[in-house]
């Protein structure tokens, strides 16, 4: 019988654990799919505070993991896959591996997972030159031309980092603006490795069973004209959809899917939700960690009512 458990292992529940912790709680904290969160999966953080040169995000969630460990967060591997309330109204956690760990209470921190194209050529080519971590896959196309696909702060990113080590990016975003921070704008305009193809979608992956991806056919919205690019990667950077399915049935929902809160306190005693798992609107690493600590000072209070 644990007290309270964290499911995630970004910001938002390192946060959380952290804060737990040092309250004088022994949390244990369940990985989830993605060890350190998704922000593992962009190269540098320059708006986390402390930093003033920034920093590299796998060291910022290195950094954050260590603290956690040294004041006795327990961490184990595994998903959570679903939660049940037990007659005494205790939760009832069971992992993707069907272990079964029952807590007083949870903190869900469990991220959000990269929206995909939802193209048949894209499922075809993913590992094959399709990718939605340029980071992690970046490296794999030096000196090569790569296409990116997306107009928020992550695909501005992934588009910079990609024009440090590859030939070209060609960047496809469906407005006729960023919806990125205008520092990432800024540093894409100035790329002149980076052409940017304003009002325009996907039609389709092109690539062959021998070579893997070998291009992308671009849609213009306005004129229809369709137009094909040389590319030996592609990047999905358009977004991402909260990973709730472990509450389903028991935590309300708003209209986008995302965890209805209230400071996140959930519809249910003893739950509560932190990160990109209930922010529908900002999705920064600050806001997340920020989340996380109010989720442990509220899981802190629950605790010690019962």
């Amino acid at each position: 019988m644990e007290k309270i458990i964290i499911a995630g292992s970004g910001p938002a529940g390192l946060t959380a654990a952290i804060y737990i912790a040092r309250a004088g709680f022994t949390p244990l904290l369940i990985d989830g799919f993605q060890v350190g969160g998704q922000l593992t999966q962009t190269d540098k953080v320059e708006n986390f505070p402390g930093f003033p040169d920034g920093i590299g995000a796998l060291d910022l969630m290195d950094r954050m993991r260590q603290q956690a460990e040294n004041l006795g967060v327990r961490f184990v591997s595994g998903e959570l896959s679903s939660i049940e309330i037990a007659p005494d109204g205790n939760i009832i956690c069971s992992l993707g591996d069907g272990t079964k760990v029952t807590t007083v209470a949870l903190i869900g921190a469990t991220g959000a997972t990269a929206r995909k194209l939802g193209m048949e050529s894209e499922a075809k080519y993913t590992g094959l030159g399709v990718s939605g971590c340029a980071v992690c896959d970046g490296p794999f196309y030096r000196g090569k031309k790569v296409a990116v696909i997306g107009g928020g702060d992550t695909a501005l990113g992934d588009a910079v980092y990609l024009a440090r080590i590859c030939e070209s990016v060609d960047l496809i975003h469906r407005r006729d603006e960023f919806r990125g921070a205008q520092i990432a704008r800024d540093r894409v305009m100035e790329n002149e490795k980076i052409k940017i193809h304003w009002d325009s979608v996907p039609d389709e992956i092109l690539g062959t069973d021998a070579e893997g991806v070998t291009g992308i056919r671009i849609k213009n919205k306005i004129s229809g004209e369709l137009t094909e690019l040389p590319a030996s990667g592609v990047f999905v950077a358009i977004g991402h959809n909260p990973v709730t399915g472990w509450a389903s049935g028991l935590l309300e929902l708003d209209e986008e899917g995302y965890f209805k809160t209230n400071n996140t306190l959930t519809n249910v005693p003893g739950i509560f939700v932190a990160g990109d798992v209930q922010d529908r609107l900002y999705k920064q690493a600050v806001t997340a960690a920020a989340s996380g600590c109010i989720a442990a000072l509220a899981a802190e209070d629950y605790l010690r009512s019962k």
